[in-house]
């Protein structure tokens, strides 16, 4: 079976924070001193998220992507993704990363099959990474990137254009995709930056590939599928691809196949909704396995046209001081 929202899109993949914890301290994702980290017992446990994705599993999920914060940061995160690989329900298991703690997990991930990737990145610059990041931890992510490549995993690279800040990196970034058989991806930011800074110019998609144009003029758009966020690239020459995902613009939600579960278990239908349902507490309430998933299907019903729809049953001050890190990267 294949769960089908109000609006007719199949609904199939599930992105899962399974910690709020970052290493890092980008400012377009939150304040210098960091977020209010919620405590280990309000984060969903290594249990309950299992039970979440067998159930899910068996409502037709194909796709799972785990995220955080950092995910590599929980204790468990490895026997976590050993324990997805086992339950045999996901034909494909991605995870997206800071890329600064993977290298010492390689192995484990080939292992499992697990060798799609995304990886944040959003400068080339080691002086910007710093300021960006507030961290000194560019020549890690730059040599882990590498190893990757070595090791064949699938890499998508995620760059958060900043106006003013990180725009003269669009082409360097995109210049690793001619070199590399990797997808460096593009992404408008979003104003869920933990209370970091107010209401600012967004860099926009057609900014974006305005100036990819201008330097690759024989660039071409490649056929997507439903569920992709992301409008991709290629020209002459190139080895990977370039994609742009106006995630501030919205403008893919028609064809949206997704579900959120935060790290503290809350479900979002959509990026942009305050969070529509607390499954922990559901869970916590001795809900049964029937009820969880009547509870998944009618949460699904209820999953919004598109992500200004969702915004209207919210407020913009709760979207800025929610940050990424918290609701799933």
């Amino acid at each position: 079976m294949t769960l089908k929202d109000s609006f007719n899109r199949d609904i199939n993949y599930v992105r899962i924070a399974v910690t709020d914890r970052c290493n890092l301290r980008c400012f377009y994702c939150m304040p210098e001193q960091g977020i209010v980290y919620e405590p280990k017992v309000h984060l969903l446990s290594y249990e309950e998220i299992i039970r979440l994705l067998t159930i899910l599993g068996q409502l037709g999920f194909t796709k799972v992507r785990f995220t955080g914060g950092e995910p590599f940061l929980r204790n468990d995160f490895t026997q976590l993704i050993e324990k997805t690989a086992a339950l045999n329900f996901f034909e494909s298991i991605h995870i997206t990363s800071n890329g600064t703690l993977i290298q010492n997990h390689i192995p484990l991930l080939k292992k499992l099959g697990i060798t799609k990737l995304n990886l944040s990145l959003d400068t080339l610059n080691e002086e910007r990474f710093k300021k960006i990041t507030r961290r000194n931890d560019f020549s890690k992510v730059w040599e882990t990137l590498h190893l990757l490549i070595n090791e064949n995993f699938r890499i998508k690279v995620n760059t958060v254009v900043m106006s003013g800040i990180n725009t003269e990196d669009i082409l360097p970034m995109a210049e690793l995709a001619l070199k590399y058989p990797i997808n460096i991806r593009f992404i408008e930011e979003m104003p869920f930056n933990g209370g970091a800074k107010e209401n600012h110019k967004i860099f926009s998609s057609k900014e974006i590939f305005s100036i990819l144009k201008e330097q690759y003029p024989d660039l071409k758009v490649l056929s997507g599928k439903h569920g992709d966020t992301a409008t991709e690239y290629t020209a002459v020459h190139f080895k990977g691809k370039i994609g742009i995902i106006p995630a501030f613009s919205r403008t893919f939600c028609t064809t949206c196949n997704r579900l959120r579960i935060t790290a503290n278990g809350e479900i979002k239908t959509c990026l942009y909704d305050g969070g529509v349902f607390s499954m922990r507490d559901f869970l916590r309430s001795g809900a049964t396995d029937l009820e969880v998933k009547e509870k998944f299907i009618e949460l699904v019903r209820l999953k919004p046209k598109d992500g200004f729809e969702a915004e209207k049953f919210t407020t913009k001050s709760i979207i800025r001081k929610e940050s990424m890190s918290s609701i799933g990267g």
